[in-house]
């Protein structure tokens, strides 16, 4: 069996990228705070983050077109600020795509070879590659307004990619196209990544499309990484509650740790109801003030309270949010918090056992949520 691809998990691999305490201030304003980063070779990873916690800001100085205020960013060992943009191995792919609207698709590829001064057999021999890869090998006569946004979109990655850097940057690059459309285009990125074996880093501040593409993910938080980990630790094990919060739906619940045992503690979330049991790696004394995050999927809603669960909840159905193929239940808790449970939709809206106003028990495993302590 071929190992999963985790170089961050060997200690003696080498990174690609090493950014070592950063700080970029614009003024008086930190946009970037004393950030340290690996990233490795072949790795597809993404720098998520609400708007304003520096994300492109940390792009725009790996593609040079800022300079840190303090630390150093390296590739391949190599320091990059005294490198130009124009001569780093290093290209960028913007949301605008900004093509040549008055050259073919075959001829905006090209561009970027044409003024390196590199030989015409070899451009043709690229372009021609790139653009079977990126399958727009019909459309190269044609001129960017005769494209649909997705091909556009193809044409910008296939002028980026041309050039064979060791580091393609993606900012927002699926922005400007409709839901089903980047979906299916997320997909061809890995694909494209993978073939190609070039590093991609992408800023996004989109969750779905950080969890579908990347092997690693930074969420960044006010210039500093809240966590950094790969697609699944982030959403099963998130350290903290900005974390939880940001990476898919949850609902967290605060209260006060009552014990600790047998690899657990007892939390207590709700005067006159009986402490949660969480599993958990952590040990905080009593009395600690702690949260419960815990994923919709994993709470069960019914009429009665279930027999044999963990940890079970009374309360009032408040909200229904209908998706098609799942049903999100908003249940209202005697203090007044909410809790969110989830449902496949087997059958159908109308017969739904479970309706607005209804009394109702929620319900989970001790190890179906994870205990946060900030």
């Amino acid at each position: 069996m071929t190992p999963p691809f985790a170089p961050w998990a060997d200690p003696d691999a080498k990174p690609l990228i090493e950014i070592r305490n950063v700080t970029k201030r614009f003024g008086a304003f930190e946009a970037v705070r004393d950030l340290s980063l690996a990233i490795h070779e072949r790795e597809f990873f993404a720098i998520l983050g609400p708007s304003g916690c520096g994300k492109t800001t940390l792009m725009r100085m790996l593609a040079g077109f800022e300079t840190p205020s303090e630390g150093e960013i390296l590739l391949d060992g190599q320091d990059l600020s005294p490198i130009p943009p124009a001569k780093r191995p290093v290209n960028m792919m913007f949301q605008s795509y900004a093509l040549f609207p008055h050259l073919t698709v075959e001829k905006n590829i090209a561009f970027g070879l044409k003024r390196e001064g590199t030989p015409k057999a070899e451009i043709a021999e690229r372009v021609t590659d790139i653009m079977r890869l990126v399958q727009l090998t019909d459309f190269a006569r044609r001129k960017p307004d005769q494209l649909s946004g997705g091909q556009r979109q193809r044409v910008a990655l296939a002028r980026a990619l041309v050039k064979r850097p060791r580091l393609l940057l993606l900012d927002e690059p699926l922005g400007a196209l409709d839901k089903k459309l980047r979906q299916e285009t997320q997909f061809e990125l890995m694909g494209i990544q993978e073939t190609l074996g070039t590093t991609f880093v992408i800023v996004t501040h989109d969750q779905e499309e950080a969890m579908t593409v990347s092997s690693r993910i930074a969420v960044m938080r006010a210039g500093e990484l809240a966590q950094v980990a790969t697609p699944t630790d982030l959403y099963e094990r998130p350290d903290t509650r900005f974390v939880a919060d940001f990476i898919g739906e949850v609902t967290i619940l605060d209260g006060i740790v009552t014990a600790a045992s047998r690899g657990g503690v007892g939390l207590s979330v709700m005067e006159g109801a009986p402490d949660l049991r969480i599993i958990t790696p952590h040990t905080p004394p009593a009395g600690t003030q702690a949260w419960l995050a815990l994923r919709p999927e994993k709470v069960s809603i019914s009429r009665e309270r279930p027999a044999d669960a963990d940890n079970a909840l009374a309360g009032k159905v408040l909200d229904i949010a209908y998706l098609g193929n799942i049903s999100t239940y908003h249940v209202a808790l005697p203090d007044g918090s909410i809790i969110k449970a989830q449902e496949s939709n087997r059958q159908r809206a109308d017969r739904r056992g479970i309706t607005w106003e209804d009394p109702v028990w929620v319900a989970w495993e001790e190890d179906a949520g994870v205990l946060l302590l900030a």
